[in-house]
């Protein structure tokens, strides 16, 4: 959908008094079962930006590195015992990446960890994340409490989807690739996103028919399954034996050149809702928006059949609007990654123009 300003409002959080633009939506195609609304807290973002005051040392280089120095992006979140956590990804100056971590009482005033909490090592998956390092983490809650995450490891070439597990949000044990078999594991799988449910606030990843399901991929989206939450087995034609696609980028929308996950896929009363990052392509696209434009759709998926789509937006509901979106690292880039439903409004979290991070603010209904 177009996003248009009407006026200014005011809202006030925790004692913090908060600008955001009343942007409100035009009606979509989608109906009622979108979820939309979400108007960008002006006067707070960027909420996370870069900074030169963090040294760690690097196990691989054994350097020194000022590790979020350059840009910080595309966040995951998460609530855990009233606070919201935001697993972040941090570029040092040669581009390799980390996993920071920051917390709030809030959800809107962040204070990040001093030192990385996933990173290469000298350890069985240092050859698929070095140099670029890690990269966009998801992250869901197990049925046992185990946090899961999903995340790219990218050694320069390719951005090969992985995962991890952690008690706490702080130590993290690697799994590896999720596409384990030999003929995906050079596959450009990059990102996952976890089916799941949401129970008192929390985002816990939920079996359908005896499975976990993930949607996952860059370009097109792709399915996989899992009886653990730790090892997973691709969605493929019987026939062909290819990886069957549910989600494909449209000529002459905004998602024209490719789609990727954002957050878990939540399930819903309608259906499965997948919110997704879009890119806009050069040619046959959205003219509206410029080329290669990243902003937010989203799709519904039959909650019992997670591989059959029931409806998608036309429009985005999420682009890029304001001088640190539209011009960074990347230009014209709002990527959606970290959705939490915290004091009774959904919170978004998302990557601005590869550089920085913003939050954008929906009041329960």
């Amino acid at each position: 959908m177009k996003l248009r300003f009407i006026i200014p409002c005011l809202l006030i959080l925790s004692g913090c008094t908060i600008n955001i633009s009343k942007e409100k939506p035009e009606a979509d195609k989608a109906g009622g079962w979108a979820l939309i609304g979400f108007v960008k807290a002006d006067s707070i973002n960027p909420i996370l930006e870069p900074s030169s005051d963090k040294a760690f040392l690097c196990p691989v280089s054994k350097k020194e590195v000022i590790w979020e120095e350059r840009n910080v992006l595309n966040p995951a979140a998460i609530v855990k015992d009233g606070l919201v956590y935001l697993i972040y990804r941090a570029q040092d100056m040669e581009m390799t990446s980390r996993l920071g971590l920051a917390v709030s009482e809030d959800g809107l005033q962040f204070k990040k960890l001093a030192d990385p909490v996933l990173y290469p090592d000298n350890d069985n998956m240092q050859e698929y994340e070095w140099k670029g390092g890690v990269e966009d983490p998801r992250i869901v809650e197990g049925e046992e409490g185990k946090y899961i995450m999903t995340y790219t490891a990218y050694d320069g070439k390719t951005a090969r989807l992985c995962l991890a597990s952690s008690k706490d949000l702080k130590t993290w044990v690697k799994h590896g690739l999720v596409l384990g078999e030999e003929k995906y594991r050079d596959t450009w799988s990059k990102s996952g996103a976890i089916v799941s449910k949401m129970e008192q606030g929390r985002i816990i990843a939920t079996k359908i028919k005896g499975k976990y399901w993930m949607y996952f991929g860059d370009t097109d989206l792709f399915m996989a399954t899992s009886e653990d939450l730790i090892h997973w087995v691709t969605a493929e034609n019987e026939e062909s034996k290819k990886m069957i696609s549910v989600l494909n980028p449209r000529p002459g929308y905004f998602d024209s050149r490719l789609v990727e996950p954002g957050p878990y896929a939540l399930i819903q009363e309608d259906g499965i809702l997948l919110i997704y990052n879009a890119s806009n392509a050069s040619n046959y696209n959205d003219p509206d928006l410029p080329e290669f434009t990243y902003s937010g759709g989203q799709a519904l998926y039959d909650k019992n059949n997670p591989y059959k789509m029931i409806d998608r937006m036309d429009s985005n509901f999420i682009r890029p609007e304001k001088p640190y979106e539209k011009t960074g690292e990347v230009n014209e880039v709002c990527f959606v990654e970290g959705l939490v439903f915290f004091r009774n409004q959904w919170l978004l979290y998302y990557g601005t123009a590869d550089s920085k991070i913003a939050v954008a603010i929906k009041k329960d209904d």
